[in-house]
């Protein structure tokens, strides 16, 4: 049985704004974003800037290298860069506008204490951002919230300018009015027109296999992708990892090329995709059945972030590789029972990793959240799965992801502030 027209094209809405181009780490990409809004909302380059962000956001800039940038990190570097070399319209590949002049200015502007100030916002949302600036008598502030691309609020000289800001939460809480659930999940999947799903997924496969072979071929972070190819062979499992890996090596390690995110991550499209990409290769299947497990993988992964949030101490690389391993089993002919099977086994198995943060170390989470997945798929098809009671698993797919979510999203809190508290010290 297929479902309702009005429901697809919420599904197909969801797809739409989760899946979006990203350049380098998503968190960078946001504080450039901001950036290059400031500059163009106050209308020229400000003397100075005051950041004030929240927690996570220091945590998810603090080490990973910028793109386009030459080497550099930081909160600072980002969102001088932005300002002075990005571009709003460009959303987060804002940064692919910056050229040597505006990294050679950032230099300078780095060395200048004076130039930029860095605060903590007290804030109950995860991912919060307010940046001002002023240039000569004029001022101007933005406030991202929620979501990397949010803009709630836009001023220039205190006047309020909210069309602009309406326009984008109105867009942003669109995605949040699908009830996703694995059952509904999987019949869209077989319901929906791969025609639909093509323009949406198809820069996805494109750019996630081409910066995944970028790190395979470069040096970038720890060469983990690279690692395993060496020293673990060629068979689907192996590739599935390293390929995952390596995308994610070249990116934490300031590759410009871009990749298309899942629910405000670049690690988590890249997990939810390539080793659904890399088994479809092998097993040989159609075009179409790869866009359905591939639309299967985005919307399980989305499914099991809400409720968590953008940032937390829980790694998303576990919801997507989680997600990854269902469409895994879904290609190879599993049922709802056994996609279900795939989902606990992993949760079951690695859902306490933490994150501390954008670094080179996330091509490791990645490989061993990857490599969990598979085991649960295996297991899955085997008919094995653990049972309701076995820990934090319930009876049925649905309340394990919620006890997941409990545990990530209320759980981890404590976590998430002992996590920073370490980061900020070293």
């Amino acid at each position: 049985m297929c479902i309702d027209t009005e429901t697809k094209e919420a599904y197909l809405s969801t797809l739409r704004e989760e899946l979006v181009t990203s350049v380098g780490c998503t968190e960078p990409a946001c504080l450039a974003l901001a950036g290059a809004k400031l500059r163009e909302i106050l209308g020229a380059v400000p003397e100075a800037v005051v950041i004030k962000l929240s927690a996570n956001l220091i945590k998810n800039t603090k080490s990973v290298l910028i793109p386009y940038s030459q080497g550099l990190k930081g909160i600072r570097a980002a969102v001088w860069l932005g300002i002075l070399g990005g571009d709003s319209q460009r959303g987060l590949a804002a940064l692919s506008s910056v050229n040597a002049q505006a990294i050679a200015r950032t230099r300078e502007l780095l060395s200048d204490p004076g130039a930029c100030q860095v605060e903590l916002l007290r804030t109950p949302e995860r991912l919060h951002l307010v940046l001002a600036g002023r240039a000569a008598d004029q001022s101007a502030l933005v406030e991202i919230r929620g979501t990397h691309t949010n803009f709630v609020r836009l001023e220039r000289n205190g006047e309020v300018h909210l069309e602009e800001a309406a326009a984008q939460v109105e867009t942003e809480l669109a995605s949040e009015q699908a009830a996703l659930s694995v059952q509904e999940i999987l019949t869209f999947a077989e319901c929906v027109d791969p025609r639909d799903l093509e323009p949406i997924l198809r820069p996805q496969i494109e750019h996630n296999i081409a910066i995944a072979e970028r790190g395979l071929e470069g040096d970038y972070g720890a060469n983990i992708g690279r690692t395993l190819l060496e020293h673990f062979g060629t068979d689907v499992h192996n590739l599935a990892r390293a390929h995952a890996a390596a995308a994610s090596d070249a990116r934490m390690g300031g590759c410009q090329m871009p990749v298309v995110i899942n629910s405000g991550s670049g690690n988590q499209g890249i997990t939810a995709s390539i080793p659904v990409i890399v088994y479809a290769r092998h097993l040989g299947v159609s075009k179409e059945k790869l866009l359905r497990a591939l639309c299967v993988s985005n919307l399980i992964a989305i499914h099991q972030k809400r409720g968590i949030g953008r940032l937390s101490a829980y790694c998303g690389a576990v919801s997507a590789a989680c997600a990854a391993g269902a469409a895994l089993t879904y290609l190879e002919g599993g049922d709802v029972e056994q996609i279900s099977a795939t989902i606990t086994n992993t949760l079951a198995n690695v859902a306490g990793m933490i994150c501390d943060g954008a670094k080179a170390s996330c091509a490791a989470k990645i490989a061993s959240a990857v490599d969990a997945a598979i085991l649960g798929h295996t297991m899955a098809l085997s008919n094995v799965s653990f049972p309701g009671g076995d820990g934090i698993v319930k009876t049925n797919v649905e309340e394990t992801i919620d006890v997941v979510r409990d545990i990530a999203s209320e759980g981890m809190r404590a976590t998430d502030l002992t996590i920073i508290k370490h980061m900020i010290s070293s």
